[in-house]
């Protein structure tokens, strides 16, 4: 049996921009990018023409938001702005050091998470005490697709070297972390079962 956890909200908490549109803002102007006036506006409209179920860069996302008023923005700009603004600070969820060792006796164990960021991934794990304690890391932004598209928990599957279907995975939002039901896998909601009691109900699936 394989393991993935989804990370945000699962093994740990971390404070997101209220206004992240706002946080974003700030960090351009501080790379001497004019931001126009209705970027609010720009920020929240579609740009990029993306299947559905795909994974778009929140880097590319801004800086066709700015191409759409005209703004002409280098990539690497774009990517150090949105990286600095969802700059976290980290907590590490009650059960969660515990939770990912019952995984780890069991089978490859790995990280599943939508994230359109780069770098925060990464980030967080180091800040959480956590990098180097997964087989895998497979993020939306690396492999191109979010939960719940099937291709998310094959990419996670195929990572770890596993079929999908003998995967559990454990999150805490049933929309998107519960579509590994669709593939054949399983799904442990955390707001349901804590990552204390997770051993145990890991212990009945075996």
């Amino acid at each position: 049996m394989a393991v993935t956890f989804d990370l945000f909200g699962t093994l740990v908490d971390i404070e997101y921009p209220t206004d992240p549109a706002e946080a974003v803002a700030r960090e351009l102007e501080a790379r001497n990018v004019h931001v126009p006036d209705d970027w609010h506006l720009a920020y929240g409209e579609v740009h990029v023409d993306a299947p559905e179920g795909a994974s778009v860069p929140l880097p590319a996302h801004v800086a066709h938001a700015l191409a759409s008023r005209g703004v002409d923005v280098s990539d690497n700009a774009a990517r150090h702005a949105v990286v600095a603004a969802f700059d976290p600070d980290v907590a590490v969820r009650e059960g969660a050091s515990e939770a990912i060792e019952a995984a780890g006796d069991r089978g490859p164990v790995g990280i599943l998470s939508n994230c359109s960021v780069p770098e925060l991934v990464p980030r967080t794990l180091v800040r959480a005490g956590l990098r180097g304690e997964f087989d895998a890391v497979t993020t939306s932004i690396g492999c191109g697709w979010r939960k719940p598209h099937p291709k998310a928990f094959e990419a996670a599957a195929d990572a770890l070297g596993v079929a999908v279907a003998d995967i559990t995975h454990v999150g805490d939002d049933p929309a998107q972390d519960g579509g590994i039901e669709a593939v054949g896998g399983r799904f442990l909601d955390v707001t349901e079962t804590s990552l204390s009691d997770l051993p145990t109900r890991l212990e009945a699936r075996r």
